[in-house]
């Protein structure tokens, strides 16, 4: 019946009808309760945190792409060129819906790997759409719903829009001095970018004419930025080690700094940023050393409550990574498991 044991239909079988709502009411507003008290009071732990995975991309040393269990088990490896291409850290990489991965395997070839290890599609951005000659390096990259490849082409000062062919469909400026060299962009649900740019300093919403419409000066080599679901926005300061929100009136309304209170972790490098369903926020600490985790959940209590701490598998240079929800840890679980039949 349903996989509900017998023994237990036949024992709720006896109880009347009433009482036996009454019981499961009150066990449904004691399990409200509870979840409700563990978010206010901060002790509220990432939702399903014991099943998601972690795609990670290190380098500075290790040179590599993995996927882990929320425990650190590598379950997918694949070992990259590094310094033989002239490449030292790996500084974006998302898992797209076919479960096939976008990383960068060198300062400009943008490219997208099965859990085969195959090359499926591959971008060059020193050679290709009028960049021969220039000097150009890629930071940040995503791939929309219709199939276009955005990269963000640093030095050049552009972010582009490519089709699987590689042809340009689109090209969007970026602003003036050190803002075209960025580090990490986000793409916004107004379809605006959301870049960092080192130097000098800034984190700024582009739209798609290339004009800023929003920005914000945190004064330190800035590496990532997300635009949260209650509208602020949430900077890893890069080189400040420190995570501040600020509002859209550029008030800081939150912020860890150097240290987290209570917690024996040192902030380093402070590199991307995830916001989870339960409005927890991920960070990453890149350059942190030994002893500190490279990448944790916190609340906005500001309670750690998961550590990524493989320093074996990443070294001192895990820069971008990605927490894979329940959909998207399943899909991967299964074509891993297919490629091992």
């Amino acid at each position: 019946m349903n996989g509900i044991p017998i023994l237990y239909i036949e024992a709720i079988s006896h109880i009347p009808l009433r009482r036996y709502l009454e019981v499961v009411i009150t066990m449904k507003t004691i399990a409200t309760l509870v979840f409700a008290t563990c978010l206010v009071s901060g002790l509220a732990v990432s939702a399903d945190a014991d099943d998601r995975l972690v795609l990670v991309g290190a380098s500075y040393g290790n040179n590599v792409l993995a996927i882990c269990e929320s425990d650190g088990t590598v379950l997918w490896k694949h070992n990259t060129a590094g310094p033989q291409k002239g490449h030292t850290g790996h500084h974006d990489v998302h898992l797209l819906p076919s479960g096939n991965i976008l990383f960068h395997d060198s300062w400009t070839k943008t490219q997208e790997i099965t859990l085969g290890k195959e090359v499926v599609w591959e971008y060059d951005s020193a050679t290709m759409n009028g960049n021969e000659g220039k000097k150009v390096d890629v930071h940040a990259f995503d791939r929309l719903g219709n199939g276009e490849t955005v990269i963000v082409e640093s030095n050049v000062g552009r972010i582009i829009h490519v089709d699987k062919d590689g042809k340009l469909v689109k090209q969007v400026p970026l602003g003036e001095g050190g803002r075209k060299r960025t580090r990490l962009m986000r793409i916004l649900d107004n379809g605006h970018y959301l870049a960092c740019a080192e130097n000098p300093g800034v984190v700024s919403e582009y739209d798609a004419d290339g004009n800023v419409v929003w920005e914000y000066e945190i004064g330190t080599r800035v590496f990532g930025a997300i635009r949260l679901k209650n509208g602020n926005t949430m900077i890893c300061s890069g080189s400040g080690n420190s995570v501040v929100e600020v509002t859209p009136e550029k008030q800081v309304v939150w912020e860890i700094s150097k240290t987290i209170p209570d917690s024996e972790i040192s902030l380093g490098w402070m590199t991307a940023l995830q916001e989870l369903p339960n409005g927890n926020i991920v960070a990453g600490n890149c350059h942190a050393g030994e002893d500190n985790p490279q990448i944790f959940e916190i609340t906005k209590n500001k309670k750690v409550v998961w550590e990524f701490d493989e320093w074996d598998l990443v070294g001192n240079g895990l820069a971008c990574w990605q927490i894979l929800d329940a959909k998207q840890s399943a899909m991967v679980r299964k074509q891993l498991a297919a490629l091992k039949n």
